[in-house]
């Protein structure tokens, strides 16, 4: 999908490429397709195995990748040759190949999977002319009130919500997120890898957003 100057593919469950000017950025890489091509820069959510696989890694990266990611990850990228590894937290932003990198909070409310405390991540990703909000693994939050914000005024806004309940939101709370914050277009994720999640929780929330006025697509997976 071509969004703004960004081409957005999905890589499947949380993971996503996105490709502007010749530079390659994947997030949160999982199970990916055999023979893609190697990435200039990996933005980590989190260490859990379906967000931080150093199989699925070792596939992207090169020399000189730039691995970004909250701490409790790092010794896992340190596993990987020839990488430089950027530690950010919640708050910071940092610039990698002329493209802004904000770090935003995720985690659960209630849940235990993913508490507040550990610091784990969302991303807002902003092109020249696009600004991408990767949710990361979470609840509706109240900080995502404030994530329109961020840089994304005569931007496109493009969400990535997951939509499959248990660990994170499901279809229902996640097309709230997105009538809450009206994106350009909002994509669900985190379903369909045997983690938790369906295609049929995907459509749910496709549903959802035309309901509220929210332009939703599903992308397949390459």
């Amino acid at each position: 999908m071509d969004v703004g100057d960004v081409k957005i593919t999905f890589l499947g469950h949380d993971g996503f490429l996105f490709e502007h000017q010749g530079k390659r950025i994947v997030v949160d890489p999982y199970h990916v397709s055999e023979g893609l091509a190697k990435v200039d820069v990996v933005l980590l959510t989190h260490s859990h195995y379906d967000h931080c696989s150093v199989e699925d890694l070792q596939k992207l990266v090169r020399p000189g990748t730039m691995v970004v990611g909250p701490a409790d990850v790092q010794s896992k990228v340190m596993k990987l040759e020839g990488v430089q590894f950027e530690l950010i937290e919640v708050g910071d932003e940092v610039a990698l190949n002329g493209v802004k990198v904000e770090a935003v909070a995720a985690y659960n409310k209630e849940k235990e999977f993913h508490p507040k405390e550990e610091g784990w991540l969302g991303y807002l990703i902003k092109f020249p002319g696009t600004v991408v909000y990767h949710a990361g693994d979470t609840d509706p939050i109240p900080e995502q009130k404030h994530l329109t914000g961020h840089g994304c005024h005569g931007k496109e806004f493009v969400c990535l919500l997951p939509v499959s309940g248990k660990y994170v939101m499901d279809a229902e709370e996640a097309a709230e997120v997105a009538s809450l914050l009206s994106p350009d277009v909002a994509i669900p994720m985190h379903y369909g890898a045997g983690v938790a999640g369906t295609k049929e929780d995907a459509e749910r929330f496709v549903e959802l957003c035309g309901e509220v006025g929210v332009k939703a697509e599903i992308l397949g997976k390459i």
